[in-house]
């Protein structure tokens, strides 16, 4: 029976059968909604998997805590189960940044808490080997991919080793997983068995130390302080992070291999990224993009907020140190082609719910894309984590005119009424002088257009901070900066005769940052005649610069000692200076002030005109 008839990858036993299958190849577990839109991980995987002629199955949400049918009526698969936690750390996900449960779940029906366990990955792993102990369990997602090895875990206030020291998975890949799940199927097909499968690129295994294992001979090893050191010395695991940072983002990377207690987890070196025919290819696939008819009547928030945007590119190379993106996805640009982003315009035009708004064309970071090195053997060369910061790199070519002709583009397609730009927009990369008086129009040009009709309301950008000390901290540019993009943006709209209001994102507790520093952004953002919204608390999430030093208190690239607000007191002090000009805060903040002896800012905060 030809399975191009049925819309959407099957999740029950009845949908199985339908199709005329005895056994599955692959059943994949998650932590999410089953949406079949290429912004959902589990979705892409099975799709690309299903596009080799194997048969895949998604069981969204299994329950956990009953007598776990969910994890036993489709049976067992003939290669291997694949689990992820979903689109979001199942952590992050759960709880705010003061460790409070949060009340919704984005990814799930109607919003609902509690359809998911803290840690699926680690949960319906164990599960499903207590069930299937023969049967390998393959982990992936941003969850497993931030653990692959000793990382600091907010939650529990300590370092933990290697997910693979505790989940019982057979494998691991890391960041974006259609190469690594490629290659691990078509060698297993071959008949190679799973447990020499120790080769692949952008997998991690665990294995008793010394054990001798397949390698890639070409591959370089550098050797992490075990785990047990990072317990015991913080400078020591704070050295590690910068290794495993590099490797990360290298081309020419190395494999890494950190003992824990008596076994080695190895964590090979990434895949190049993809190619544009590669990714082409993937956003091609028959998504249906839409939730699973089960979900009938029911809405998923996160779905609303994505159903119809447009991701044109992968990666990230800002490098910020708070910011987990280039650890998964890297921090090399993968572009889509302009035909594969306008076919799929179209296919968004025929959705019956659309009214003629794509609601983004972006990415991680909306205006990167097709933004590479000029000599690409320099990049294969280069260590550096961020292509953008302490300053743009002279190598790197930042010509918006691609997106430009893009957005021009899709603003002429029939269909197209508005196209806005939710994602967020590097400014620096638009008002850096690149040396080329024709490209530095051209950004300008970009930054303009973009204001002028792909803002829906509300420009939004993310300085983050005002101060130099903090923004070198971050890895973001100086705030100078920001002062020059809001005096082009206000000319934009006097120029025009537009309404658009500028939306700044800024974070509070970052490490390295003291209530003297909140003070002087509040003074900033009175400046600026700013009633800030967009703000947010430091979270420490597993494998950032920003949490190895809230740990370890020592930078990972100088080793140098650095402060962080830590005690639930000390945050809500910084936090407090966002709202500067509510009466509720007035008292405390210059109580605060006093106490450091800061009758200046006191004054330019209440007493200034």
């Amino acid at each position: 029976m030809d399975t191009r008839e049925y819309n959407w990858l099957p999740t029950s036993a009845k949908e199985v059968k339908e199709r005329g299958w005895e056994q599955l190849d692959i059943i994949i577990f998650t932590g999410d909604a089953y949406v079949d839109h290429p912004s959902f991980g589990a979705a892409v995987i099975g799709r690309v998997l299903e596009a080799q002629g194997l048969k895949i199955a998604i069981v969204p949400q299994p329950n956990w805590r009953d007598d776990l049918r969910d994890f036993k009526k489709l049976g067992a698969p003939r290669l291997f189960f694949g689990v992820s936690a979903g689109a979001m750390d199942s952590m992050v996900n759960h709880y705010t940044a003061a460790r409070r449960k949060r009340s919704n779940d984005a990814y799930t029906p109607d919003g609902r808490a509690g359809m998911r366990p803290d840690m699926p990955t680690v949960v319906y792993t164990k599960i499903l080997k207590e069930l299937y102990p023969d049967i390998p369990v393959v982990i992936g997602g941003i969850e497993a991919s931030l653990r692959r090895l000793t990382h600091y875990d907010y939650w529990q206030q300590k370092p933990l080793p290697s997910i693979l020291a505790f989940c019982e998975a057979d494998l691991l890949v890391y960041g974006m997983g259609e190469k690594p799940l490629t290659e691990i199927c078509r060698l297993l097909r071959k008949g190679i068995p799973f447990r020499n499968l120790t080769n692949i690129p952008q997998t991690a295994v665990i294995r008793p130390a010394g054990e001798d294992i397949a390698t890639n001979k070409k591959w370089a090893t550098r050797r992490l302080h075990s785990h047990e050191d990072c317990l015991a010395d913080k400078r020591k695991y704070a050295e590690n992070f910068r290794y495993i940072e590099e490797e990360s983002n290298s081309i020419e990377a190395a494999r890494l291999i950190q003992r824990t207690g008596d076994k080695e987890v190895i964590v090979n070196p990434p895949y190049p990224p993809l190619t544009t025919e590669e990714l082409d290819a993937i956003y091609d696939l028959p998504f249906t993009r839409l939730p699973h008819p089960r979900y009938k009547g029911k809405t998923i928030p996160a779905y609303d907020m994505i159903r119809h945007s447009i991701t044109l590119h992968r990666g990230c190379f800002g490098g910020c140190a708070f910011c987990t993106i280039s650890a998964h996805q890297g921090k090399f640009i993968s572009s889509r082609s302009e035909e594969s982003i306008l076919r799929e315009v179209g296919r968004i035009c025929q959705m019956p719910d659309f009214k003629g708004t794509i609601t983004d064309l972006g990415a991680p970071s909306a205006n990167m894309y097709r933004m590479a090195g000029k000599d690409r053997e320099l990049c294969r060369q280069c260590k550096r984590p961020s292509c953008a910061y302490p300053a743009i790199c002279k190598n790197l070519d930042t010509n918006h005119a691609p997106l430009l002709r893009l957005y021009e583009a899709v603003r002429k397609h029939p269909g197209i009424k508005h196209c806005f730009i939710g994602s967020g927009i590097r400014y620096d990369l638009c008002l850096h002088d690149t040396g080329n008086a024709e490209t530095n129009r051209t950004n300008r040009l970009y930054l303009e257009t973009v204001i002028r009709h792909h803002v829906s309301g509300r420009f939004k950008v993310a300085p983050e901070h005002a101060s130099p000390r903090v923004l070198a901290l971050m890895r973001k540019p100086p705030f100078n900066l920001f002062l020059q993009l809001k005096a082009f943006f206000d000319n934009i709209n006097r120029k025009y005769h537009l309404n658009e209001q500028i939306t700044p994102y800024f974070i509070s507790s970052h490490p390295g940052c003291r209530t003297e520093d909140m003070a002087e952004l509040a003074v900033a953002t009175k400046k600026l005649n700013f009633h800030l919204e967009q703000v947010q608390d430091f979270t420490p999430t597993p494998m950032t610069v920003a949490t190895t030093i809230y740990h370890s208190g020592y930078h990972p690239y100088s080793l140098k000692k650095i402060n962080t607000a830590k005690t639930e007191e000390e945050k809500k002090q910084q936090n407090m200076f966002f709202f500067w000009y509510k009466k509720e805060y007035k008292a405390s903040i210059i109580a605060a002030l006093r106490k450091m002896h800061r009758q200046d800012l006191i004054d330019r905060l209440y007493k200034e005109k």
